[in-house]
């Protein structure tokens, strides 16, 4: 861990080294990442490798920073040109790509909302959210894309640990498209619940029925997210 990595982990955590050992700390939204963390203490799975799909930022509602912290390493992807930036800058270890992942290579046009946790592909949940009227869409920008599998072929000689997805709208068409023959991660944490600023989401029953379908079960709910392990290995 560089001199950097270590000051910023010391940082936010604002605890000392024996408290931190402890992993009680989260960046995630609803304390996801100490769920994980339980499961691969449990594999006896120290340093996890991982891919952030729709990072957004390095720490803040990060489910894999306190890995990084930890000497993990991994990929993260955030199709934003400005949110990438701060991903180079805080997490040099990792492999910082500015893309999305959709279901196939190609470029899409990228819904930037004036709250950029909810940046999007989808133009559908760009338009409803905006309806609902607390965000707009800014712009419009054209990202490239790569399908999830081209991604896993060029940076995981197997498959990453943790497959963390948060794409507002395209986590079931991605996931759809992964080939679990070829890359099968252990823990997949994704957002099963649609938006709403009036807080009147619903579940996405969808993607539930598609990981039981390809051998896995949801070992954790926290409502917004749903993590989900491979059954062969618990």
């Amino acid at each position: 861990m560089s001199k950097f990595d270590w000051l910023l982990y010391r940082i936010l955590n604002k605890i000392d080294d024996k408290t931190r050992g402890a992993g009680k700390m989260s960046y995630s939204q609803c304390g996801e990442d100490l769920i994980v963390r339980f499961i691969f203490d449990a594999l006896k799975i120290h340093s996890p490798t991982y891919i952030d799909i729709g990072a957004h930022h390095p720490t803040y509602l990060n489910n894999t920073f306190s890995f990084y912290a930890q000497g993990a390493r991994g990929v993260n992807v955030e199709p934003d040109p400005k949110l990438i930036r701060e991903f180079h800058e805080k997490r040099p270890r990792d492999s910082n790509l500015n893309i999305g992942v959709g279901d196939k290579d190609g470029s899409m046009p990228f819904y930037v909302m004036s709250s950029r946790t909810l940046n999007t592909f989808s133009e559908a949940e760009a338009r409803a959210m905006e309806k609902e009227g607390k965000v707009a869409i800014e712009e419009v920008v054209s990202i490239p894309v790569r399908s999830i599998d081209s991604v896993l072929d060029e940076y995981f000689p197997v498959a990453p640990d943790l497959v963390s997805i948060d794409i507002e709208g395209f986590d079931l068409i991605v996931l759809r498209s992964l080939d679990f023959a070829r890359h099968r991660p252990k823990v997949i944490c994704a957002e099963t619940l649609s938006y709403s600023s009036k807080r009147e989401g619903g579940k996405i029953p969808e993607i539930a029925e598609l990981m039981q379908d390809n051998g896995y079960f949801a070992y954790a709910d926290t409502y917004i997210n749903t993590i989900f392990l491979d059954k062969n290995l618990w």
